[in-house]
């Protein structure tokens, strides 16, 4: 079994002692999982302020360049767990994830907190996927 840790130049560095993303090759799979990811830009700025979706979009991004820095896609995501601070938008959010997460839907939580640690995120959003090795 091999580990790989990994934090790609695509997103913001991790504001924390974490990886993005934490690849697990066990000979015939790989286990790949992505930390929470929240509405940070590339050059690490809040994106969406107040805004469940445009937050919702920003999220899928980096989930997305996460995921495809790491050999895989939404298409071999197998659980997704979401965590938001409102529910105010939360049709906005089902239609951005709808268009990111196509097909046979994947194991899904979601959670309404009192507040994430980054001040004004809204939304954050974790998933695991498995792809051949």
């Amino acid at each position: 079994m091999k580990t790989t840790r990994m934090n790609p130049d695509s997103v913001a560095p991790p504001i924390g002692s974490y990886s993005h993303v934490v690849r697990v090759d066990t000979g015939g799979a790989s286990w790949i999982h992505v930390s929470g990811q929240i509405a940070l830009d590339p050059d690490g700025k809040l994106v969406g302020e107040n805004d469940l979706a445009a937050q919702t979009e920003q999220v899928f991004e980096n989930l997305a360049r996460v995921l495809d820095a790491s050999g895989a896609s939404f298409a071999d995501v197998v659980k997704i767990q979401t965590y938001l601070t409102t529910l105010d938008g939360l049709q906005g959010m089902r239609d951005v994830r709808s268009r990111y997460i196509t097909g046979e839907p994947p194991a899904s939580t979601a959670v309404r907190i009192s507040e994430l640690l980054y001040p004004g995120a809204l939304i954050e959003v974790d998933v695991v996927a498995a792809v051949p090795a």
